[in-house]
């Protein structure tokens, strides 16, 4: 589970196992998780214990580190 981005309490992450989906981007904060799809464009595939206002913080941090985070994607699996 390599974490790519800490960011106001924000673990975003990936599973190594993973990379027969399309790219993505896990997030975890306390009882909070989530995932975001990354590509064909920035979509949210679920988030469960986060409030309305750390969705949008999550949003805007994924669209702001996109290119870091794909990045991250493509180095690990080598694309």
């Amino acid at each position: 589970m390599p974490t790519v981005l800490f960011i106001y309490g924000f673990r975003f992450f990936f599973y190594s196992n993973e990379n027969d989906e399309p790219i993505h981007i896990h997030v975890e904060k306390g009882d909070g998780n989530g995932k975001i799809w990354l590509e064909p464009a920035i979509s949210i595939a679920y988030m469960h214990g986060f409030s309305s206002k750390e969705i949008n913080l999550i949003v805007e941090i994924v669209e702001k580190e996109i290119v870091t985070l794909r990045n991250k994607w493509n180095e690990f699996f080598s694309k």
